[in-house]
């Protein structure tokens, strides 16, 4: 069985993939994830997974190798991680009473035969209406400033929401294990 690498610094992702009990190794892709000129958040995620798990292709000739990325939009503009509170603040102000998408790229890439499967899972975030004092009570307890739309799902910031949309709450976090299972699968890695 080839050796499994997940392509990330993340612990988000790490945390998830955890959840599978498999046997695998980080590594950190190091990767220009400025986005393309007019490029579609889905298309861009995309691109970056795949860089991702392109970038360490060659350290690990005979790997399947996990890359994936997500990015936030609303209102048609991506928004990344706010890296700062005042970023923070607006992000939350932004997303008040709106529906964020989520899209999250996953690659798989098996590196002895080149096989590549690439996929963009949307995930769909309605935001109930914050006040200011919501968004900096939650700011100062859970200091998100390194997630997409400053907020960690699978914390605190779960009270930002009124409903969430999608196939798998693990994409949200940034890893969507259902589609990750299938493409494992079709390199006959089975988790069950």
């Amino acid at each position: 069985m080839p050796q499994l690498i997940l392509g990330s610094s993340s612990p988000f992702r790490k945390a998830i993939l955890d959840k599978l009990n498999l046997d695998y190794q980080t590594a950190s892709p190091d990767i220009d994830e400025t986005p393309l000129s007019n490029e579609a958040p889905q298309d861009y995620v995309a691109r970056l997974a795949e860089a991702k798990a392109r970038r360490l292709q060659n350290d690990y000739p005979d790997a399947l190798i996990i890359g994936s990325d997500q990015t936030a939009v609303i209102n048609g503009q991506i928004i990344g991680k706010p890296g700062d509170h005042a970023t923070a603040v607006q992000q939350l102000r932004d997303a008040s009473g709106q529906k964020i998408t989520f899209y999250t790229g996953l690659c798989l890439l098996n590196s002895a035969t080149d096989r590549v499967q690439v996929e963009t899972v949307p995930f769909h975030v309605h935001f109930r209406q914050l006040t200011d004092q919501m968004i900096e009570n939650y700011l100062q307890l859970e200091k998100p400033y390194n997630c997409a739309g400053s907020f960690k799902s699978e914390g605190a910031g779960i009270a930002l929401f009124e409903r969430l949309e999608g196939e798998d709450p693990n994409t949200l976090i940034g890893m969507p294990l259902i589609r990750l299972i299938r493409m494992l699968e079709n390199e006959n890695m089975r988790v069950i």
